[in-house]
């Protein structure tokens, strides 16, 4: 029985080894087996889903397991190889029942990958048919589950206006965190971050008698006003003013939609800006924070609209929802503003923090050069990659100002791979400007130490700024 089961996890092992890659470098190395060439029929040989990639990754996998399960690693590679082998005999014959790259036929997807090792592994440890056949029956079992997994969650787009490339890895996290949303499951398959959160760091606070504290410094959310100059802004934008609400987890405290409202309400502002992250938890569901987000818009004048940027909080099936109460969201686009007969841009990109989803090029393909434009992104962490397509102003948030600061340090954690330098307030790179928002909101715990929560309302100055 042990001997199956050692059998079982190398071979489901390198059977997995192909999709992790996929997972870790999405498109990086993989290139396809077959060169693009097609067979002798006119169809494809294997097709672009088979690679180099995931052939050197399903051997090394059965190098490493094979040692460490203890049939030696040449046994353990041999037996990777032969998988392999098996599952390109499998795409070769798809292709010749027309069947496209990527589709999953059952039973024919785990036969060939499984047989063939299966034959060697099972002779050198002298496996009866008795434990062969059921061992080999789940393995299939097993690899069509990983296969239905991967092409039903992983390779699929869970909606119709589906706006990324599709990738494991930004998939495997849509999924935790929005496609599970009302599933018992989400608690689960999260449940890291509500252990740290939720039971470990509130209940240290509150050993430490300083939460309440926390909150009260969190619902104390302040409105900064500041001007930004620009020689080369269009004269008919001078003092256009952007209303920059980031952060907002409205769900995560009450009393700050109430704060918030009481913030923007006086206010007339020509745009206003959401950077991201509406709701406070990063899974689960998050028809609360809309309904919330839906009564703030009420009481937002701007003349030129409403507009936002996704953040790593946020969940896809939130946009078409709020895009029809009057937010337009920027993912990976650029809009004009006009002004009589001169114009500015808006240039946004989706999360480049968790999801890793922002194009930069796509953004900003509509924007002619030299033209001036705003750009809007949920993390300050593509300053450099922003700065070469040449906006003037590059505002965020993400850092909460690291939500707890100390003295004489600052930021204890900013939750982003950026320098210092950007995780609050104003700064600039290679002639371009930015400002980091600390947010409305509170994130994981819903506390501030050290810093304040701010709602931003920005004047754009054409000039120096010289007095």
């Amino acid at each position: 029985m042990w001997t199956s089961l050692k059998i079982l996890i190398l071979l489901w092992g390198v059977n997995f080894a192909p999709p992790l890659l996929a997972y870790l470098f999405n498109e990086k190395g993989a290139a396809p087996l077959d060169g693009g060439r097609n067979f002798v029929d006119g169809r494809p040989l294997l097709g672009p889903h088979k690679t180099w990639r995931g052939l050197a990754g399903g051997v090394a996998m059965g190098a490493f397991l094979g040692w460490l399960l203890g049939f030696s690693w040449r046994t353990g590679a041999l037996s990777g190889f032969l998988s392999m082998l098996g599952d390109l005999l499998s795409s070769f014959v798809k292709r010749r029942m027309d069947r496209p790259s990527g589709s999953v036929v059952p039973v024919l997807d785990q036969f060939f990958e499984g047989f063939f090792p299966f034959v060697l592994l099972a002779w050198h440890a002298s496996l009866g048919d008795w434990f062969f056949v059921p061992s080999f029956f789940l393995f299939v079992l097993g690899a069509y589950w990983g296969s239905w997994f991967l092409k039903n969650v992983l390779l699929r787009k869970p909606l119709e206006s589906y706006s990324r490339p599709l990738r494991p890895r930004s998939r495997m996290r849509e999924w935790r965190a929005c496609q599970v949303a009302y599933h018992p499951l989400q608690i689960l398959v999260n449940l890291e971050r509500f252990v740290y959160y939720h039971v470990l760091m509130k209940s240290v606070f509150r050993v430490l008698g300083v939460y309440e504290r926390g909150v009260r410094r969190a619902l104390d959310v302040r409105r900064r006003e500041l001007e930004f100059y620009f020689q080369d802004l269009p004269p008919s934008f001078d003092g256009y003013t952007v209303l920059f609400l980031s952060d907002l987890h409205l769900d995560g405290l009450e009393g700050l939609p109430q704060r918030l409202q009481d913030l923007v309400s006086p206010l007339h502002v020509d745009l206003c800006l959401f950077g991201g992250d509406f709701r406070m938890e990063v899974s689960g569901p998050f028809s609360r924070v809309l309904v919330r987000l839906v009564r703030l818009v009420r009481h937002i004048r701007s003349r030129d609209g409403l507009y936002a940027v996704l953040g790593n909080h946020d969940c896809l099936e939130m946009v078409e929802i709020l895009q029809r109460k009057g937010i337009n969201f920027l993912i990976n686009e650029a809009v004009a503003i006009v002004r009589g007969n001169e114009r500015i841009w808006l240039v946004g990109v989706d999360d480049p923090h968790y999801y890793e989803a922002h194009d930069l090029e796509r953004a900003f393909d509509p924007v002619p050069r030299g033209e001036f434009s705003l750009f809007a992104a949920h993390s300050p962490e593509i300053y450099k990659e922003a700065a070469a397509y040449g906006p003037r102003l590059y505002l965020c948030g993400h850092t909460h100002a690291g939500q707890i600061q100390l003295p004489l340090i600052g930021p204890v954690f900013t939750h982003t791979h950026s320098p210092r330098f950007l995780v609050q307030g104003a700064w600039s790179y290679k002639g371009m400007q930015g400002y980091t928002s600390a947010g409305v909101g509170a994130s994981g715990v819903p506390v501030r130490f050290g810093c304040q929560g701010e709602v931003v309302v920005i004047t754009l100055r054409r000039g120096t700024g010289d007095s």
